[in-house]
């Protein structure tokens, strides 16, 4: 038997025989001696372009100044067309408002062509009854209001319960009322005013324009609806279409409920007014009834903002009068909180009290009583995306 050390052993692997072992032990320390690779070589195209900025800073520069003067252009483009940006926006909003009438004379068996004309019909009905039996009463009560502010400062500062008011408190409130008295006084509040007056008869002007191009772009988006959901379907994914139509669709049933509702709730809280001013025996009550409807619009505090200012205006007439509007006025707004309000809102979507006051601040800044209008649908429809696409995407990431 041989000793050899090239023996094999049962049972062991094979020894590697001397030559392949120098090999393995030369690529070992190649290994380890082998230096990382260099990085790609940048390539011709970016090289070229940060010569280009390091040779040519004047050039770089110029076509920078361009795209911001390009921007600027471009902004002050748009600015240029904010009006007609508010009457499309508008429009759109008010055809989201009105679908909801159209699609429940649909579900009577009626056409769409025929259900919006007879929504139309009663929209020019109603304008035509608010300018021939609302406007006039209103325009002359403005102006009785403004004539009759001096008297009833004069009979308020003279009456038995300002008298019993403190010292102190009735020198406030007469000072205050003189320099007001002395600064509608002077010659540039006078040519403020006429400047104002004037002002309001291009306003008006303006907005009876306005209001034709907004009817027709309204009956224009609401005879178009569903196509212009199909155009915006079709611009989603296959996969993704069926996910938007049902968000669409859910949006825009809040948008119209929220503004219908609205309207209507404004629509109430004026009729109500209405009916107090003359059971009570208070002046101006059509004036002060569209001061309501316009008031009423801001969601949630439009009622508490109103109840003050009227009680104030009703104080002037007599302390007694005030205080039983107050009273009932106040009994309507808990009714309008807990019976009202949601039967008529049952289909738009439940709004923090915060938000509500946040939307409303942001669209009065932005676009005076349109955007307090329109800021609560589009608070809803926010959250709703909000709860319905964003969170549960959250809710379904798992951490790895």
């Amino acid at each position: 038997m041989s000793n050899s050390s090239d023996e094999v052993v049962p049972g062991h692997p094979e020894p590697t025989p001397p030559a392949t072992r120098a090999e393995a032990a030369a690529a070992r320390s190649d290994m380890l001696t082998q230096e990382p690779e260099p990085a790609p070589p940048v390539s011709r195209e970016a090289r070229r372009g940060i010569l280009t900025v390091i040779e040519r800073p004047l050039a770089v520069g110029f076509i920078a100044t361009l795209g911001v003067l390009g921007g600027i252009v471009l902004g002050s483009a748009i600015a240029s067309i904010t009006s007609i940006l508010i009457y499309i926006i508008l429009a759109l909003f008010i055809s989201l408002g009105l679908d909801p009438i159209v699609r429940m004379l649909e579900r009577r068996g009626l056409k769409r062509a025929a259900g919006i004309a007879i929504v139309f019909g009663v929209f020019v009905l109603i304008a035509t009854a608010f300018l021939f039996f609302v406007l006039p009463p209103v325009v002359q009560q403005i102006g009785l209001f403004i004539e009759s502010i001096p008297k009833a400062i004069n009979e308020t500062l003279h009456s038995e319960w300002f008298l019993s008011l403190p010292a102190d408190l009735q020198l406030a409130v007469t000072g205050a009322l003189e320099q007001a008295s002395s600064g509608l006084a002077h010659p540039e509040t006078i040519a403020a005013i006429g400047g104002g007056i004037l002002k309001l008869g291009v306003g008006i002007a303006s907005a009876i324009t306005a209001g034709f191009i907004i009817t027709a772009l309204t009956l224009y988006f609401l005879s178009s609806l569903d196509g212009m959901k199909r155009a915006l379907y079709s611009l989603a994914p296959a996969y993704d279409r069926p996910t938007l139509s049902r968000m669409t669709e859910r949006v825009t049933a809040s948008v119209g409920s929220s503004l219908l509702g609205s309207v209507i709730l404004s629509a109430i809280n004026a009729g109500v007014v209405f009916f107090l001013h003359l059971v009570i025996g208070l002046p101006f009550p059509a004036l002060m009834a569209v001061i309501a409807f316009v008031i009423t619009l801001i969601p949630l505090f439009g009622s508490v903002i109103f109840l003050i200012f009227a009680s104030i205006v009703a104080l002037f007439s007599s302390p007694t009068q005030a205080l039983i509007f107050a009273i009932g006025y106040l009994i309507y707004i808990q009714l309008e909180s807990y019976v009202v309000s949601p039967r008529v809102m049952n289909r738009a979507i439940s709004i923090p009290a915060a938000l509500v006051l946040i939307g409303a601040l942001v669209g009065g800044t932005l676009a005076g009583v349109i955007g307090v209008l329109v800021a609560l649908p589009v608070m809803a429809s926010i959250l709703l995306i909000i709860r319905e696409v964003v969170v549960p995407k959250q809710d379904a990431k798992l951490r790895a």
